[in-house]
């Protein structure tokens, strides 16, 4: 029971205290996400969790859903852009999704929420992550306002 119990805390901790941060991204096009700690397992199920930076993966995204792109901040100094390939609404979800080097990768995105499920794979290998997302000061909404 108690190990039961502890690991009710740590998910309420890990994501509960999450939703603290995320924003409402209704209708927005372009918004900034911060991706938690990203666990990576391979065919064998060895798993390994750490900081996205350990994954080569960057802390924060900008999704820019009107040019197609995913973002690292002008801040970061990367430079780094990959295109989305599928960019769905529905239900107040956004789904997004896209190939690039050999992986895959599905954005799940709650608008009113702002909360983030990421995840990716190649051959041999997965990878899942959750985040927080919020709107950019100025940024267009999808309807233009």
């Amino acid at each position: 029971m108690k190990i039961i119990c502890g690991i009710a805390l740590t998910v309420i901790f890990a994501f509960g205290g999450q939703a603290l941060w995320a924003d409402d991204i209704t209708g927005q096009d372009r918004f900034l996400c911060s991706i938690g700690d990203v666990t990576m397992c391979t065919m064998d199920w060895e798993c390994e969790t750490d900081t996205p930076s350990r994954f080569n993966i960057p802390d924060f995204i900008v999704f820019d859903l009107e040019a197609g792109l995913l973002k690292t901040t002008e801040a970061s100094h990367e430079n780094r852009q990959t295109p989305i390939l599928s960019i769905s609404r529905e239900d107040g979800q956004i789904v997004l999704q896209g190939l690039e080097m050999g992986r895959a990768f599905s954005f799940n995105i709650d608008e009113v929420s702002g909360l983030l499920t990421a995840s990716a794979s190649k051959a041999g290998q997965f990878s899942g992550a959750f985040g927080v997302c919020t709107p950019f000061e100025g940024a267009a909404k999808a309807d233009g306002k």
